[in-house]
């Protein structure tokens, strides 16, 4: 066979390469969905454990099992990346909802990791199942698998807005999203604010939904104006820092609650750094008392120590004080967009709306279609000497 060599200029073939390669990172792999609120490895692991049946009220399921399922018909693209999906999704101190039903170690607040897929188990939650994937086949489009032996839901029916509820994180080629989670109550409130008046404005959501609701708690701390304007632009930050209290007793600092940001080990890290530079001289001793109860750091402190002013300086020193930048930016329509709460909210309900449209007329469809069948029934019945007699010749 003759060789055959096409030249092209370098530049031009590297700059329309990185340019599929970034739009596929962008589209396929970092920035959610403004319908579903998930990214494509989300939606998929979601699916295929309701494919393999893993509902809450089955036993739990190997996660090697479920990797290797999703990786061979949903998502080629290394198993680490489906794993550790997997792991997110089941932190209740990442989500706002758990979404997957973990068994064995999937990590904790205090910074471990999770277990090897070979020795965890997981199963869905009963919210899963309920809220992101009742009706999936009445109500979305399914699309080719990446090799067109499977079909995959392009999207989830998810029956909240889960962009809010759950918020995203991820960073792709020349962007990034950042969306904190918010309280489901809330987020619900607002959306049915918007629905029953869709002249509503921003300030109007922040009455239902007044800001951000992390699963770590901690106290959030911003200008009501500089928030109103998040919500209006999709972009800017705040800060969160961690609750505390003072045991008069003891001697001592609790604190319960951290920022979303950090985790326990990186706070204690930084704390023993500053101690042994000398630039914190007030504490004797710090450790990790989390229990089942909660999370708890203890600091024991010096005698004479005032703990308000040794709070300001590890506040302003340490990460139990954070910043959270936001950033908003979905796919609509495979394309990426900042987008405001009221805009996220408009495009989730008018795709609602449209899922419970097919819904019905699918219901409709296969009601008149047994209709049909049992009109013809009851003529027959009614005269069935005559039916006998039109078979029979």
């Amino acid at each position: 066979m003759a060789e055959k060599i096409v030249k092209t200029e370098y530049s031009e073939e590297m700059q329309k390469s990185y340019m599929n390669y970034s739009m596929s990172v962008i589209t396929a792999r970092a920035i959610p969905d403004a319908r579903d609120g998930l990214k494509p490895v989300q939606r998929r692991v979601l699916y295929d454990m309701s494919e393999l049946r893993l509902d809450h009220d089955k036993p739990h399921r190997k996660s090697a099992r479920i990797v290797g399922d999703t990786m061979g018909k949903y998502h080629p693209h290394g198993d680490s990346s489906i794993y550790e999906t997997l792991v997110v999704m089941s932190q209740n101190f990442k989500k706002g909802m758990a979404l997957v039903d973990g068994h064995g170690n999937f990590g904790s607040i205090e910074g471990d990791g999770a277990a090897a897929m070979r020795y965890t188990e997981a199963r869905l939650e009963k919210f899963a199942e309920e809220v992101y994937l009742k009706d999936l086949d009445k109500t979305v489009n399914f699309v080719p698998n990446y090799d067109e032996t499977e079909k995959e839901p392009e999207v989830l029916p998810v029956r909240v807005p889960n962009l809010l509820i759950n918020g995203a994180e991820g960073i792709a080629v020349g962007m990034s999203t950042s969306i904190p989670p918010h309280n489901l109550g809330e987020a619900i409130d607002a959306t049915c604010l918007m629905i029953d008046n869709p002249d509503c404005t921003t300030e109007d959501l922040l009455t239902a939904m007044p800001g951000p609701d992390f699963p770590t708690g901690g106290e959030l701390l911003y200008d009501a104006e500089e928030l109103s304007a998040i919500y209006r632009t999709g972009r800017g930050s705040f800060k969160v820092q961690a609750k505390w209290r003072y045991v008069k007793e003891e001697n001592l600092i609790e604190i319960y609650e951290i920022p979303y940001t950090t985790t326990v080990e990186a706070i204690m890290d930084k704390v023993a750094e500053l101690v042994k530079g000398g630039k914190v001289k007030e504490i004797s001793d710090m450790r990790d008392e989390t229990d089942l109860t909660g999370l708890k750091l203890a600091i024991d402190l010096k005698r004479g120590t005032d703990p308000d002013k040794l709070m300001a300086k590890l506040f302003r020193m340490t990460p139990l004080r954070d910043s959270f930048a936001c950033n908003f930016n979905i796919l609509i329509a495979g394309m990426p967009r900042v987008m405001g709460v009221r805009e996220i909210l408009e495009e989730w309900t008018a795709w609602r709306m449209e899922g419970v449209r097919r819904r019905t007329y699918f219901v409709m469809k296969k009601k008149q279609d047994k209709l049909h069948l049992l009109k013809g029934l009851k003529r027959i019945l009614l005269d069935i000497d005559r039916a006998i007699q039109i078979i029979r010749d």
